[in-house]
């Protein structure tokens, strides 16, 4: 007859389980595993010792509220000769003896969180579970050393902003296994309304990170929810901190925790983006922020954008629009649901733009779907695909009423970037959203979306052809030159005026007061002739209306006397903030004080008040952010430089991620790759 083990106390081996998981960057204070994988804890027994196939032990693993074997909440099982990883199972790994090693696997696809684990009478264990992309068996596997060092372990990143001809890299400090970080990702998901309305059934759900990655794309935003960010792109961020401000996910997801889930003010898309990206990554779903140039806005799911535009070239604002750029997230795992040819990355976005299934939240959907126009797959293909792949059709609204089509080059969804695995270097990821422009597999995917591309760019090289011409030299503080290029190429003379302007822009395409304009009335072009048109930009002039996002869009129309015929031509460009100079001192170890150096060059005509320097990184400053003001005004060209000190805590390759902030120029961003010494 079997004996039930009598267990007097125990070890939960915390840090071998957690080093062997890859969770120890959580602390090895408590039991964090990951699913599908063995851990081993030490049993001292009470009385008597264990005896193969004569001793017992009676196990139950529980999470959340309501525990049901039905909804895979709850798992009871016994001892076994050996551990069988597709289940809950356990089995004794050492000799027979008064203390022994027990050893415990739990389902690949059970439930992540908090797990309460009985042991026969007397025991009683706590651990949390997370996803495990090293596991075969689970959903989110993935296949790759490297890839899984970037997407899971890797606590800070590089995100694109900037503009689709001139991608600029902005550091972010992920920092998902800072203190406190999981506790709050766990929060997340107890306080999404299905928990709360049903948390048996949502328990039950986080065994699927489908699931799991669209309740984060709601909790992300605060919207219809208790969610962790509030969004704003007014301009006006009294009550809070402009989105720019935000140098890692850190800060946001600890004040979110500690101010009884009241959303965080402010953030935009990459803010969004990057909070989901640690919040993934804490939970074990790899995970990547992703950038898309000219994105649209699709509002009535018919995939195309209507533009309107006034007689000079502006635009006349509407709900439909461009975005210079837009930020999301792709989570990696397997669609069951879907056919096999559509596992891999998945399309998640927690910005709140359009309501899916009466909620804020997008995704997840393949990646590959949109590629293919499988507009029917779950979760808002629709959407996704317009947002890299909609038409765009230009309309001038003239003064009398009436409006006219107008010729235009603009092409959505450019150089979708991500950050490289393993360096710094921006990966271009276009062809896995869409097929070549123009290319037959593009048009085959747009007739499955039941959708003509109208391919408009095939018209660039007929009749009138309009360009804008940068040169490479445009910094924050300068004067510079922009060209409008006309070409004709047509055979006869032409006689067109040409309207070229300039405004202030925020990155999401709000227009934020005009900069420069040139209105031409009397443009005649010869056959085959081009004509170079020059607009000067004086900072004296866009200084004060530029955004935090330092662009500018430029934009060109020409109207053909003859024909009554209007050709646009739009380009955003993004002025280049000074570079900030990183210099650290001292040999870089763990557990040793280190400065950091921090040099930026004032490149404004004025003096530079209020200026402020501060920096944080994952494993580098003890999870806070470093602040040091300067004492003084910096002049034109003069250097504004501090001595930052900073005590490592763990080695390897870290980033040091900076912010440079005053009253003329805001939020610099700079980082250092620093090796961190053992």
């Amino acid at each position: 007859m079997a004996q039930g083990l009598d267990i007097d106390r125990w070890n939960l081996e915390c840090e071998f389980n957690n080093i062997d998981h890859r969770t120890d960057l959580n602390g090895v204070d408590r039991l964090i595993v990951r699913r599908g994988q063995t851990f081993t804890i030490s049993l001292y027994l009470r009385s008597g010792s264990y005896q193969p196939g004569v001793s017992s032990l009676d196990c139950v693993a529980e999470t959340g509220p309501q525990p049901s074997e039905q909804y895979g909440t709850r798992a009871s099982f016994g001892l076994s000769a050996n551990i069988d990883t597709s289940c809950w199972s356990a089995a004794v790994t050492s000799p027979p003896g008064d203390m022994v090693a027990l050893s415990i696997c739990s389902a690949p696809d059970a439930p992540i969180g908090r797990y309460t684990l009985t042991l026969g009478r007397s025991g009683r264990i706590e651990f949390i579970l997370l996803f495990n992309p090293w596991c075969a068996g689970d959903a989110v596997y993935m296949d790759n050393e490297q890839n899984l060092a970037e997407y899971v372990l890797s606590q800070d990143g590089i995100i694109f902003r900037g503009s689709y001809k001139h991608p600029i890299p902005t550091p972010w400090n992920f920092g998902q296994f800072e203190g406190g970080i999981l506790d709050a990702c766990l929060r997340i998901l107890d306080m999404n309304p299905k928990c709360l309305r049903n948390p048996g059934k949502d328990y039950s759900g986080r065994r699927n990170p489908i699931y799991v990655s669209r309740v984060l794309s709601a909790m992300v935003n605060c919207n219809d929810d208790k969610g962790v960010l509030l969004g704003r792109w007014t301009g006006d961020y009294s009550g809070g901190v402009s989105p720019m401000v935000w140098k890692g996910s850190v800060e946001i997801l600890r004040n979110w925790d500690a101010q009884a889930c009241q959303p965080v003010c402010y953030g935009q898309c990459w803010v969004f983006a990057a909070v989901a990206c640690s919040v993934s990554r804490a939970l074990g779903i790899p995970c990547r922020v992703v950038t898309n140039y000219l994105s649209a806005h699709d509002t009535n799911n018919n995939l195309v954008i209507e533009r309107y535009i006034n007689e000079n070239g502006e635009p006349i604002q509407s709900r439909e629009m461009i975005w210079n750029y837009h930020c999301w997230v792709e989570n990696w795992m397997t669609r069951p649901d879907l056919k096999s040819d559509f596992n891999g990355w998945q399309a998640t976005d927690p910005t709140p733009q359009e309501k899916s299934e009466g909620v804020y939240c997008c995704g997840p959907v393949p990646v590959r779907a949109i590629k293919e126009g499988e507009l029917t797959f779950k979760y808002d293909a629709p959407f996704v695909f317009a947002e890299v792949n909609a038409d765009i059709i230009s309309f001038m609204k003239k003064k009398d009423g009436s409006t006219s089509k107008v010729t235009s080059t603009t092409l959505v969804g450019q150089n979708i970037s991500t950050k490289s695995v393993g360096s710094d270097a921006r990966e271009d990821i276009t062809h896995l959203y869409k097929y070549p422009e123009g290319s037959d597999e593009e048009r085959e995917a747009f007739k499955k979306a039941d959708h003509q591309n109208k391919l408009l760019h095939q018209e660039q090289n007929q009749g009138l052809h309009l360009t804008i011409k940068v040169t490479s030299d445009m910094r924050k503080g300068c004067d510079f030159d922009v060209f409008a290029l006309v070409t004709n190429n047509t055979q006869s003379t032409k006689k067109c005026r040409l309207v070229f302007g300039s405004s202030a822009v925020s990155y999401n395409g709000f227009l934020k007061g005009n900069c420069g304009f040139k209105d031409l009335l009397n443009v005649e072009l010869s056959p085959g002739a081009e004509r170079r048109v020059p607009l000067r930009l004086n900072y004296s002039k866009y200084g004060e209306l530029l955004t935090e996002d330092n662009l500018i869009r430029l934009a060109a129309l020409l109207l053909d006397y003859t024909t009554r015929e209007s050709v646009l031509a739009v380009r955003n460009i993004v002025l280049e903030n000074p570079e900030i100079r990183v210099r650290i001192l001292g040999e870089p170890k763990e557990n040793r004080k280190l400065a950091a150096e921090i040099t930026l060059q004032n490149p404004l005509p004025e003096p530079l008040e209020a200026c402020c320097f501060s920096i944080e990184g994952a494993n580098l400053t003890g999870g806070c952010v470093i602040t040091e003001r300067l004492g003084s005004s910096v002049g034109p060209g003069e250097d504004a430089k501090v001595k930052v000190y900073f005590t490592p805590t763990h080695s390897g390759l870290r980033k040091l991620v900076v912010d440079f902030d005053s009253n003329k120029l805001g939020h610099v961003k700079g980082y250092r790759n620093v090796i961190i010494g053992k």
